[in-house]
């Protein structure tokens, strides 16, 4: 398939999902039409100068209403909102986790007033940027999301997990626990036990790997918490393109390397 082809194909399945969102009547685009672009901005996993530039290289006749640049990440800033369609229904069992996400060097911090992200550890460094909590439901697609900068806790999520007591069990690790209590469906696992949760390590592995997510460059909180919702957004797309079929033992395999840019 080619880019232009998957371009076309993603489309469809937007517009799908945002049939009822009216347009602006000064907009040159349509609202599935930005929504497209920033799908295919998080996945590409590029800064917004490097895909714009492709964006006009290899996409130009798709996108003849084309906005300038920073109109168009304005754009996708402004409307967060539009990333909701795409998240997924909750199920009875679900699993969550932190990842973070690296904004600055360790050694530039602090160098200007305007500095977004904070210092903390992940995967056993430090790093300056924040940090995001997914909720996966049973079929490692994502339920919910929260970020937060990369000094907190993993409990400081304790509100995303509470989000969905009435309808899912969130199986964590023992970062969630608080001494203050934790949320009444939020079931804490050791070392060991229950393997299911291994999907979100699945899942935290291929936005790292397709869509860059370990580094990001932006500058303004809402820019980044945007980019963040349209990531997870365009992995619930891709994760259920050709369907969730299990396989033989009865598993969903879940993978999108097929569609890096």
């Amino acid at each position: 398939m080619s880019t232009e082809e998957f371009t076309i194909a993603l489309f469809i399945k937007v517009d799908d999902a945002m049939r009822d969102v009216p347009k602006h009547p000064q907009a040159s685009l349509y609202p599935s039409e930005a929504a497209t672009l920033a799908l295919l901005f998080a996945l590409k996993g590029v800064g917004e100068r490097a895909f714009y530039r492709w964006l006009v290289r290899d996409l130009a006749a798709l996108s003849p209403a084309l906005p300038a640049r920073t109109r168009l990440f304005r754009l996708f800033r402004t409307h967060p909102e539009w990333s909701e369609p795409f998240m997924a229904a909750p199920t009875v069992l679900g699993v969550a986790d932190t990842y973070g996400i690296e904004l600055l060097h360790p050694w530039r911090e602090g160098r200007s007033p305007s500095q977004i992200g904070r210092k903390g550890m992940s995967n056993r460094r430090w790093i300056v940027g924040g940090k995001l909590a997914v909720v996966l439901n049973q079929w490692g697609l994502v339920a919910g999301w929260a970020c937060d900068t990369a000094n907190v806790y993993d409990a400081t999520f304790h509100p995303l997990v509470s989000r969905f007591a009435e309808e899912m069990i969130v199986l964590t690790d023992g970062g969630f626990h608080a001494a203050t209590g934790d949320p009444p469906n939020l079931k804490v696992c050791h070392r060991g036990e229950w393997n299911d949760r291994m999907a979100v390590e699945t899942v935290l592995s291929m936005l790292t790997v397709v869509c860059h997510t370990k580094h990001m460059c932006h500058r303004v909180w809402a820019a980044f918490r945007a980019h963040l919702g349209w990531l997870l957004a365009v992995f619930n797309v891709l994760a259920q393109w050709h369907g969730l079929t299990p396989d033989d033992e009865g598993r969903i395999r879940l993978s999108i390397a097929a569609f890096s840019l």
